[in-house]
């Protein structure tokens, strides 16, 4: 029987766990809330080794303790083991998502330089060359931000859900603007990847976040997704944390 690794990453839109058990993802949990109750039935059921959070939002202080009771825990930030380099400037504001991803990448393509996309609240470009050196990115507008801000901004438009059936040309309102934001991102994305080709050649491209699903087939480029690479990052992390 494996070890077990629970892998926390909250994020600005969902609170997830991955469960592993050694190296291998056995599922992904959305969870309701970070509540003690929440993270003590987590903990009952899996009885992990180890666990990990990766956090951007302000959480419950106290599952922090409860799991540094019950496992060997690490959070992470600026300051952890890490099998990249971070820039020079301010590592302390590197996301601690972005860490994860980075890891991943490097991780699973070992000796390549990566460009790891990731599509959630932001479209996060997060370049890694193949000495494992993090040379920075891009942070632009995510797919639900921008169909917010047409709403916010504007006195007529309303706020549209995303939605898989589109085209080009819009017919109505609603189809205009899926087709602006989503085909308009996806333009974007191989723009970047596109300007990242002319600077550096041959590298790998990740996709992986929650959107990435609407834009796999928009992209020209070619493209490894992943839509659990970050909980993959996670378990790398918890590994060289951990021991």
């Amino acid at each position: 029987m494996g070890q077990t690794t629970l892998c926390f990453d909250f994020g600005n839109t969902r609170l997830k766990c991955g469960i592993f058990n050694n190296r291998e993802l056995q599922e992904v949990l959305i969870l309701e809330n970070d509540s003690d109750e929440t993270i003590k039935h987590l903990i009952e059921k899996y009885t992990p080794a180890k666990s990990i959070l990766s956090s951007v939002i302000d959480h419950n202080a106290g599952l922090e303790q409860l799991l540094a009771s019950a496992s060997r825990f690490h959070k992470l930030n600026h300051a952890s083991k890490l099998p990249i380099t971070t820039p020079v400037g301010k590592p302390s504001d590197i996301g601690a998502d972005r860490l994860a991803l980075m890891s991943a990448a490097v991780d699973l393509f070992p000796e390549h330089n990566n460009l790891i996309i990731g599509l959630g609240s932001a479209i996060t470009y997060n370049f890694v060359n193949k000495y494992k050196e993090f040379l920075g990115g891009g942070i632009s507008p995510g797919m639900e931000m921008r169909f917010k801000s047409l709403k916010m901004f504007t006195a007529k438009l309303p706020l549209v859900e995303k939605d898989w059936n589109m085209s080009l040309i819009g017919y109505d309102t609603r189809t205009n603007i899926l087709s602006g934001v989503i085909l308009g991102m996806a333009k974007e994305i191989d723009g970047m990847i596109d300007a990242y080709k002319e600077r550096y050649g041959n590298f790998n491209v990740v996709l992986t976040g929650g959107d990435a699903p609407y834009f796999v087939y928009h992209l020209k480029n070619r493209i490894f997704a992943d839509p659990d690479l970050i909980f993959k990052g996670l378990y790398a992390i918890s590994e060289h944390n951990n021991k």
